[in-house]
């Protein structure tokens, strides 16, 4: 089985070589697509210094910034044109700790989603405000309660895909953007059939940068649950 790391980034050129060299010592052999959205910071040029080095890593160059979601789905089609079998996403920022990949790699499977959950005994949020955790509890109790999911971490941005049942997925029609995203395609997995397992992992909030989470994410995430909810 092929496994793809997909990694968008935006202005982390002081965690992007951190992240990847982590991911590649994690995981012996497994490949790695930066998706840079043009980052004035310099980002773009630490990535193709890390695919020149590193024979695993890729990179995919977007003319500016399109959104998370975008960055994925570009990602996603990536994987597919290169005969991937999964993809797994994870942030750039160190967030996403690389000793849990080796827990949702061991999970795969042809028709299930893997998350890596916060939320459910054993996962852990480390150096976040207590309000960060209030507003991530009470938007992913919103959306299990109003999609009529039993997914404790919908809004989880560390997950594998396996690449044959995303290519069944209406990823077309996909709204989400910010986090939203992460909800959105949860749904899609379960219209489609496949399994949810939830694997808990370590959150640890970045040490260096700035968050990109901005009050419209969190307000199109809310928006767009509750349309999906009325119209279910």
């Amino acid at each position: 089985m092929k496994f793809l790391v997909l990694m968008p980034t935006f202005n982390e050129r002081q965690n992007l070589e951190n992240s990847v060299l982590q991911v590649l010592q994690a995981v012996p052999g497994i490949n790695l697509l930066i998706i840079d959205d043009n980052s004035p910071d310099g980002t773009g040029a630490i990535a193709d210094k890390l695919s020149e080095e590193n024979s695993e890593v890729s990179v995919l160059h977007r003319e500016s910034k399109k959104g998370l979601g975008r960055a994925y789905l570009d990602g996603f089609t990536w994987a597919a044109k290169n005969s991937f079998d999964f993809v797994i996403q994870m942030d750039a920022d160190g967030s996403h700790q690389p000793k849990n990949l080796s827990d949702l790699i061991s999970k795969a499977r042809p028709s299930r989603l893997v998350i890596g959950s916060r939320w459910i005994p054993g996962g852990e949020v480390l150096n976040w405000p207590w309000y960060r955790k209030v507003i991530s509890r009470f938007g992913n109790l919103y959306a299990r309660r109003l999609l009529g999911t039993k997914v404790m971490d919908m809004t989880a941005g560390y997950r594998l895909y396996p690449v044959s049942s995303l290519a069944k997925m209406k990823l077309q029609d996909v709204q989400a953007q910010g986090y939203g995203f992460q909800i959105e395609m949860t749904l899609l997995a379960i219209e489609e059939g496949l399994e949810v397992v939830e694997v808990p992992i370590s959150f640890v909030e970045r040490t260096v940068g700035k968050s990109k989470m901005t009050m419209k994410i969190v307000l199109e995430a809310f928006w767009l649950c509750t349309k999906w909810g009325i119209r279910r």
